[in-house]
């Protein structure tokens, strides 16, 4: 059996999306791809016909601006589909966004994405330097942490959108690039401060985000600890253990600095992910993502501050025009 795979650059980035072929053509479980068709409309049913069984891969039409499709698969390497171009609908200038399942950790229920050194140290200097040099008014003091909220405040009803600023729009729009948001753009983004010793207790972050959280960790590692939620009763309505955090504890990841975390699927809707307020963290065979880690089994590293940025997409948001006056 072969693979289907698409390269796609433009801008900087590389895509990679990906799906085994198969000799019965299920055409349902074509391509999810972040670009559209800006010459010649292709369906879906003519396109998988088109490239089934074949490797394929993307160039940048440099005289164009568009993209050029080849097939290495295919007789002397022929362009067999020369004239249709495509665009990304995504176009990030410059952020080099990695090809994030060569990042999935497999030791976790689904579906950890864990990329050491997404940013550089040069990066790192500059998002803390942006963090710390916002408005005093923008922290906000919570028991453990402080925060800052960009974006706008979530809501049921929905979100008042605020502009974000460009050096968090920057890493939104690179995050988003790797389509973990479903093609959407993110548009949410909260600051975490966790000085030494401080936490969160085991949470889940609701339903008015998009089912998919993303966090770049700043200056300090630390170890993040998902749990079984608590369970109500069993099949016989009993409940047969103490439901402390030790025994709901299913395992840690570690967050080192300059790293990106992406957790959805199970591990987003079912489990709860907390962090220990504790000053120095202890690398235990619990810790699934270990091998991409420049940590060893039973190191001790000890905490410093350490600034997150967790980076949502919020669907529902108020398209609400604010009357600040009127003239009579």
């Amino acid at each position: 059996m072969q693979e289907i795979v698409w390269l796609v650059q433009r801008s900087g980035l590389v895509h990679r999306y990906s799906e085994p072929s198969s000799p019965h053509r299920h055409k349902g479980q074509f391509i999810s791809r972040p670009f559209i068709s800006t010459h010649k409309p292709v369906s879906e049913k003519t396109h998988a016909d088109h490239w089934w069984g074949r490797t394929c891969k993307l160039r940048t039409d440099s005289t164009r601006g568009g993209i050029r499709t080849r097939a290495s698969g295919a007789a002397n390497h022929k362009n067999i589909c020369s004239s249709h171009r495509f665009e990304l609908a995504m176009d990030v200038q410059n952020c080099g966004a990695p090809e994030l399942d060569l990042h999935h950790v497999d030791q976790a229920p689904a579906t950890v994405y864990y990329v050491p050194n997404f940013i550089t140290e040069s990066e790192e200097n500059y998002l803390l330097q942006q963090v710390y040099n916002s408005p005093k008014p923008k922290w906000t003091q919570l028991s453990g942490r402080r925060l800052q909220n960009w974006g706008g405040l979530p809501h049921p009803r929905g979100m008042l959108a605020e502009k974000l600023p460009e050096w968090l729009d920057k890493y939104c729009r690179k995050i988003s690039s790797m389509d973990v948001f479903s093609g959407k753009v993110a548009n949410h983004v909260l600051v975490n401060e966790y000085n030494p010793g401080e936490g969160i207790m085991p949470h889940e972050d609701g339903p008015m985000y998009f089912p998919t959280v993303t966090t770049i960790s700043l200056g300090s590692q630390t170890l993040l600890d998902f749990y079984q939620p608590i369970q109500r009763e069993n099949e016989m309505g009993e409940i047969g253990f103490p439901q402390t955090e030790e025994n709901r504890f299913v395992l840690s990841l570690l967050l080192e600095p300059r790293s990106l975390l992406v957790l959805k699927d199970e591990m987003y809707l079912h489990y709860l992910h907390g962090i220990r307020p504790t000053s120095q963290d202890t690398i235990t065979e619990k810790v699934a993502n270990l091998k991409s880690c420049n940590s060893k089994l039973g190191a001790k590293l000890t905490r410093t501050t350490r600034v997150s940025l967790t980076i949502r997409y919020v669907p529902k948001v108020l398209k609400t025009t604010i009357l600040l006056g009127k003239r009579r």
